[in-house]
């Protein structure tokens, strides 16, 4: 039985969006769209990533909480235009995940977690079919994810049905091979050559994190905090010696690069 604090402080949200849509509410709520609150959705799931990932609980209540009150405000829209409403959406997702899980609702028997998602691709595909959507292995994988994410995800997809290396040292030769067109196309001075092989290299890239089973997303985004962190030890270390950063040699900017390497 739901906690009747937590029904009386979605009610209260509720309330509040409805109020600040209203006549008389904030101008600004009142003139936005599904459209124009796209990029609020983006920034807000991005910000509960990076409390989670920094570890602070704390924020992570906050930033959901931020989150939340994206799909509230996007309801809202929803229901003044009669397109749906917070209760159809509630129930959509209930009902959704009812289906998806017979293990627990059904008398579906499942051994482990990767039955679960076996089970889980075959239950989407079929709902997709029923509602004459796309039935492509693919159509799952919203256009709308950051382009790392979504080059793993669809070779992922692919991959289930038979588009995939056979191990990790052919993927890994694979890379090296789209390595060496890109050099070639760099050496040809032909930038659009170059931009395609890039663009194979960061792809084959991304089967190579799947089949060592880690995120490219995660890697990349970690290699970047360490590049950040050594570029600041290296302003912080010229800062000791009076110098602004753009003013060092470059022996010497590779001699503190190699310092910060060593401690970052």
């Amino acid at each position: 039985m739901a906690d009747p604090r937590i029904t009386d402080a979605l009610a209260r949200l509720v309330d509040l969006m409805a109020r600040l849509r209203a006549p008389g509410g904030c101008p600004w709520d009142r003139e936005q769209t599904y459209q124009t609150l796209r990029r609020y959705v983006l920034e807000e799931a991005y910000e509960v990533v990076d409390a989670i990932d920094r570890g602070r609980i704390d924020e992570l209540c906050e930033e959901l909480g931020d989150l939340l009150l994206q799909v509230v405000f996007q309801a809202d829209i929803a229901t003044e235009a009669s397109d749906f409403t917070l209760a159809e959406v509630a129930n959509g997702i209930a009902d959704k995940l009812v289906r998806r899980h017979p293990h627990v609702f059904g008398d579906v028997v499942v051994r482990d977690a990767d039955e679960v998602i076996q089970n889980w691709r075959q239950i989407k595909a079929a709902e997709r079919a029923a509602k004459g959507g796309d039935t492509s292995v693919l159509a799952a994988v919203p256009v709308a994810l950051p382009a790392l994410i979504r080059a793993q995800e669809v070779g992922g997809k692919a991959a289930h049905v038979g588009f995939d290396w056979p191990d990790l040292s052919s993927v890994v030769a694979k890379l090296d091979e789209e390595r060496r067109e890109l050099e070639a196309a760099v050496a040809g001075q032909d930038p659009e050559a170059a931009a395609r092989e890039l663009g194979d290299v960061l792809l084959t890239a991304t089967s190579v994190a799947r089949h060592l089973g880690i995120s490219a997303e995660d890697a990349l985004r970690e290699a970047t905090l360490r590049f950040e962190q050594r570029v600041r030890a290296v302003e912080a270390a010229a800062r000791e010696r009076g110098t602004a950063l753009g003013d060092l040699a470059p022996a010497e900017l590779d001699r503190l690069w190699q310092q910060a390497k060593r401690t970052v």
